[in-house]
């Protein structure tokens, strides 16, 4: 059970695109709205986002497209109406929405600022600012929506210290500096990533919590906010080339007894630089890490039918030396025992 190397990488070149093109291109597999109505649009979006007010600007009907698929912290969305609309979602509340327009154009306004939107130029709502937007019939945006107690987690984690308040972000994200190009890449690549099925949207799935940390630490550094210098000032993470080495080692013996200072001699890390580049980089400790892929391949192999393990076998083979332990943290993290996993 070997995770694999995500990058955050993708060729901006191919992305000039007709609105047929796009939504052939982001998420086809994971339609969930077409439509003509107006009402229908305004109901089904609000499930995903928040109550707004979406009304015609000119024109009688829309055409809307939305494709959407949800993580445990971060969704992404393809959406354009194919009309002159005006939405109106007041203050979003509880997440960040970066909005990158594939085609067309639409004008946000914003924390007292107004940003043309065009794939030149992204925009990135806070969650306790008011946003008013019209958007132009040729408009279509690939959307990441971002949970904001995770990213105030995220960033806790990184600057290892408390918070002095809400984080916001600057509106506009300049799309033709490499800042704003590398935040581009980042949503196209976790949207084909999805599509592909590389990366699950299933909760708990430790690529995917990785993905959506590597995520929230991309916008806190390379969009400008009210607290990039405590970002700036924070001590160096490890580099991916020193996790992608822990994460190696604890995966080749996850089945031994190790520690955390075998893990951290493995890797030439300090036991401390070694917990703080994991959370950093994955949300947990490395023996947390170790605790979870342990349990992960302990249920893989208490699912097989035919020839049903014992389950004292499957926990001294994943590394658990305590049977009482290994329930205890199963059923934690699977919210049922060994037993009863095993016996469905």
């Amino acid at each position: 059970m070997r995770v694999k190397n995500f990058k955050l990488e993708a060729n901006l070149d191919q992305f000039r695109l007709t609105i047929v093109g796009v939504n052939e291109m982001f998420l086809p597999s994971f339609a969930v709205l077409r439509t003509r109505n107006l009402d229908e649009a305004r109901d089904a979006v609000a499930q995903r986002y928040c109550d707004h007010r979406l009304n015609l600007v000119r024109g009688r009907q829309v055409d809307v497209s939305h494709n959407h698929v949800r993580g445990s912290h971060v969704s992404l969305n393809l959406l354009g109406y194919g009309g002159d609309v005006a939405i109106d979602p007041g203050e979003l509340q509880d997440f960040y929405l970066l909005q990158i327009p594939l085609t067309g154009a639409a004008r946000i306004a914003h924390r007292q600022e107004e940003v043309d939107a065009t794939p030149e130029c992204a925009t990135i709502l806070n969650p306790d600012r008011p946003t008013k937007m019209e958007w132009r019939h040729d408009c279509t945006k690939l959307m990441m929506q971002i949970d904001a107690a995770f990213l105030h987690r995220v960033a806790r984690e990184s600057t290892d210290a408390p918070l002095p308040g809400q984080i916001r972000f600057a509106p506009k994200v300049d799309l033709t500096r490499d800042q704003g190009q590398f935040l581009k890449r980042m949503a196209i690549t976790s949207a084909q990533a999805f599509e592909a099925g590389t990366l699950p949207p299933v909760s708990q799935d430790l690529q995917l919590m990785a993905t959506e940390r590597e995520i929230a630490l991309a916008l806190l550094h390379h969009q400008p906010n009210n607290m990039s210098h405590l970002f700036a000032a924070a001590p160096p993470p490890m580099t991916p080339r020193s996790i992608r080495r822990a994460l190696d080692f604890i995966h080749g013996h996850f089945s031994e007894s190790i520690r955390l200072d075998d893990i951290a001699k493995a890797t030439g890390q300090h036991p401390r630089t070694l917990q703080i580049g994991f959370r950093r980089a994955l949300g947990k400790s490395p023996m947390a890490y170790l605790r979870d892929l342990r349990l992960d391949t302990a249920k893989f192999h208490l699912s097989r039918r035919q020839i049903r393990p014992r389950i004292s076998d499957v926990a001294y083979d994943c590394g658990f030396s305590h049977l009482g332990r290994f329930s205890r943290d199963f059923r934690a993290r699977f919210g049922q025992t060994p037993s009863d996993w095993n016996g469905g």
